[in-house]
């Protein structure tokens, strides 16, 4: 089986110079504090198309001869990879076609045609988009350009790797999001390959995967990439099924550990790079920072970790930080119960205030078959500022006699 070097991963970086952004690397203070070492961010959210998939795709495409441009290119992609297809095809001359699914982030669909592709909504799932690309690729002669499992793609994302070695050279720890594995196969590549020619010390590379998509911890335990059925999960961009053949016996080689992440962690992450580092970042972009959060024993500093993506549709990140806030213990969804009388709802409100707490909505029910005829009830959403401060809102009110449900 073809693998991937440094020397591959150099060519690619030669051929990128005009076309990838090099992305920069900040610190931040709260994770360092955390881990009790530097942490860096890689912001690949900044990256042309707003991911790191240009580099791979870009490769990938002017890798072809010029009769494989000529028949034009083709892909399947719920958005990053799409818009990284699109954006290299149209710079190379190539007509490009892109199967999304049907329900894909708007912005992303907007994107990816804005950028020249031309688009199908051939199913629901990415699954019904790759049959459906394959199948185009085969009858019309089409070149197929996969997500992750070819060695120009793999080069390409690899050149992140390069990056991050350049910009924090004593690095100790690498984390990364992964979902086929093209880009956390190439990171460690690079990353091993630099570190083995220039010091004595290695580096440890660590994946992040969405505990609802993760393919390669039963993977790596069977030996041979396996297909698993994926759970709905926020962290779209890296939700595959199974690993490539190829990032599959890469990661195998040269990853030191690969960690599932919850939802719950991804939107703190979120929460975090938003808040704290000003970054806006996609839930599986934010897959390594939720690493830390929940895995902190893996890693040792100084740490990098890759910001993947910031391609969000802002439907989708108002819910999501909403989530965040709610795990943080910053959010609370109350039902009420009071009496159905005059200044009621005004004594609740003024106690809310005694009590710090910021009221964002307030919707005020009277008649119900659920309530008594002298009962009230009102369903209240409350920012706090913090799990503790959350309880003690949560006691007073029971304190003065209101029934509470949370929600």
């Amino acid at each position: 089986m073809s693998t991937v070097t440094v020397d591959d991963v150099r060519a690619a970086r030669e051929l990128l110079r005009a076309v990838a952004v090099p992305t920069p690397m900040i610190p931040s203070r709260v994770l360092s504090e955390q881990l009790g070492g530097p942490v860096l961010l890689k912001c690949e959210n900044l990256q042309r198309t707003g991911s790191f998939k240009i580099r791979g795709a870009y490769a990938r495409i002017a890798g072809l001869d010029e009769r494989e441009r000529a028949r034009g290119v083709v892909a399947a992609s719920a958005g990053n990879h799409a818009q990284g297809v699109a954006l290299a095809a149209s710079m190379l001359g190539c007509k490009a076609t892109v199967f999304m699914p049907i329900g894909a982030p708007l912005p992303k669909i907007a994107a990816t045609r804005g950028y020249g592709a031309e688009i199908v909504f051939p199913g629901p799932s990415v699954d019904d988009c790759l049959v459906a690309a394959r199948r185009y690729a085969d009858e019309c002669g089409a070149v197929f350009i996969h997500p992750f499992d070819h060695p120009d793609v793999v080069a390409g994302q690899a050149t992140i790797g390069l990056e991050m070695l350049e910009q924090c050279p004593e690095v100790r720890t690498i984390v990364a999001p992964v979902g086929g594995g093209g880009l956390l196969s190439g990171i460690a590549a690079a990353a091993k390959g630099v570190v083995k020619e220039t010091r004595d010390r290695g580096v440890k590379i660590v994946g992040a995967q969405a505990k609802r998509a993760a393919a390669f911890p039963p993977s790596l335990a069977a030996g041979e990439p396996t297909q698993i059925d994926i759970e709905p999960t926020m962290a779209d961009g890296i939700a595959v099924g199974r690993p490539g053949d190829l990032t599959f016996a890469m990661v195998t080689e040269l990853v030191d550990a690969v960690v599932t992440v919850s939802e719950e962690s991804i939107s703190q992450a979120l929460l975090l790079c938003l808040e704290r580092a000003k970054q806006v970042v996609e839930p599986a972009g934010a897959a390594g920072v939720a690493a830390l959060l929940e895995h902190a024993y893996a890693v040792e500093p100084p740490v990098v970790v890759l910001l993947s993506g910031g391609n969000i549709d802002p439907l989708l990140l108002s819910k999501v930080l909403r989530h965040g806030l709610a795990g943080a213990g910053r959010y609370l969804v109350v039902r009420c119960r009071l009496k159905d009388r005059p200044g009621a709802l005004v004594t609740l409100l003024s106690e809310l205030a005694e009590l710090g707490v910021n009221v964002l909505d307030v919707m005020h029910e009277r008649v119900a078959a659920r309530l008594h005829v002298e009962e009230a009830e009102v369903l209240m959403h409350l920012e706090t500022r913090g799990a503790d401060h959350s309880e003690d809102v949560i006691a007073r009110l029971r304190e003065k006699g209101y029934t509470l449900t949370l929600s």
